[in-house]
């Protein structure tokens, strides 16, 4: 969209300094009612760049949508020098269902953008989605949270080998940043081969709003819109410390050799070293456990939250730290104990 112009979409048209909250049709329920989206379009006073906040491609990850929601709601088109465009519920029907996937055939809206007219019922919702509020933008931050019955620490996940998505990435200022290309089909990875760079931010666990992470993911759109000039109050921060994933060396799933019920013994965050015990899993007569340590040194970006598990099943996230940020961490966790002592 040229500084200059309105955003517009099929329907309507967001002139400067205005705001449009919309419910926009992308497809029909089996009585043939209308599938609605809340869209929230801000376009700001003075020209500048435009992005796209989005949430709940997964029907069931609801942190995401109180940032797009808490963004939407507190910003007035005289504080914004660009277009800003919010999709709390990208997913309705699995939002309204409480679950992951479409509940038409079990589809992943976020594995089939940019979707295609005349095709699969997923894909023509997204690309009803890509079309129009997607494809004018210039960046993008896509919020998610673990699956069920897992927790993630609030990170970034970013194709670092594109200079425009590392400059995004960055500018959220979180602590732990995995490079990795999007995968075919997700929001990420094909607004970023359009031309668009997006991130994913994950945070949390599906089900809930987790309040402190809110908070913490609202700094870092603050930050990132400072970056682009999108709101001049805003400073782009620092977090402290930060770490960036780059090869599979550096990170590894820990999944669990046997089943049974499971006890976690940190929590999401946490620096483990090598040869600490991670988890204990043991069976209903608590008379044979098996322990999990961890094979390296690192943090805990993602846990198990539900306490049961079959042999495969994966128990924590865990990613290596060069020797200066583990010291940072390491430091910072004797200044918490010596305060809360």
């Amino acid at each position: 969209m040229s500084d200059d112009e309105a955003f517009t979409y099929n329907g309507g048209r967001v002139g400067p300094g205005e705001r449009q909250n919309i419910r926009y049709g992308i497809s029909e329920t089996y009585l043939g009612d209308p599938v609605r989206i809340p869209v929230t379009i801000i376009n700001g006073e003075r020209p500048g760049t435009t992005a796209f906040l989005s949430a709940a491609a997964h029907g069931d990850e609801l942190n995401g949508i109180e940032v797009v929601r808490e963004v939407a709601s507190e910003l007035d088109p005289s504080e914004l020098a660009g277009t800003l465009v919010c999709l709390p519920v990208l997913n309705v029907p699995g939002f309204l269902a409480q679950q992951r996937y479409l509940p038409v055939y079990d589809r992943d809206l976020n594995r089939s953008f940019p979707g295609k007219e005349g095709s699969t019922s997923s894909k023509r919702m997204a690309h009803r989605i890509f079309t129009n509020f997607i494809e004018p933008c210039d960046v993008g931050l896509d919020f998610h949270t673990s699956t069920r019955g897992r927790t993630n620490m609030l990170h970034v996940r970013a194709d670092m080998a594109d200079p425009d998505v590392h400059r995004l990435a960055l500018s959220f200022g979180s602590n732990v940043v995995i490079d990795s290309e999007g995968p075919n089909g997700t929001l990420r990875g094909e607004a970023t081969a359009a031309d668009i760079p997006t991130i994913t931010i994950e945070m949390g666990e599906a089900h809930r709003f987790q309040r402190g992470l809110i908070d913490e993911a609202l700094e870092g759109v603050d930050s990132a819109f400072a970056e682009y000039g999108l709101r001049e109050r805003a400073s782009v921060r620092w977090p402290g410390w930060r770490t960036i994933i780059s090869g599979s060396d550096e990170k590894t799933w820990i999944r669990a050799d046997t089943g049974g019920i499971v006890d976690m013994h940190y929590e999401r965050g946490s620096l483990v070293h090598e040869g600490d015990r991670i988890a204990t899993i043991t069976n209903p007569f608590k008379n044979d456990d098996a322990t999990v340590e961890a094979p390296f040194t690192g943090l805990l970006v993602g846990i198990l939250e539900n306490p049961v598990v079959y042999p495969g099943n994966p128990l924590c996230h865990l990613v290596e730290l060069d020797a200066g940020v583990r010291r940072i961490i390491e430091r910072d966790q004797s200044n918490d104990d010596a305060t809360q002592s």
